[in-house]
């Protein structure tokens, strides 16, 4: 009975979706001139800092990624 009701209102088209216009809270806050002046640091991004385990990981993904690129051409 239930898949049936489903299946009854999917064809009514009684779930119709979601808006077609999004909105963006930050937008309606704040005025463009602020938006385009903020200033995004890379290693300060969502209030978190990248940690020293984070600096090590990404050296040591380039370190293997060099290595597999030096047996690639030897």
């Amino acid at each position: 009975a239930d898949y049936n009701q489903l299946g009854f209102n999917l064809r009514s088209n009684i779930f119709q979706g979601g808006p077609l216009e999004s909105r963006s809270l930050m937008k309606d806050s704040y005025t463009p001139d602020i938006i385009q002046k903020a200033i995004r640091d890379p290693k300060n991004w969502h209030g978190r800092r990248t940690d020293e385990l984070g600096k090590w990981h990404q050296k040591n993904a380039l370190n293997i990624n060099l290595q597999k690129a030096l047996e690639d051409k030897y």
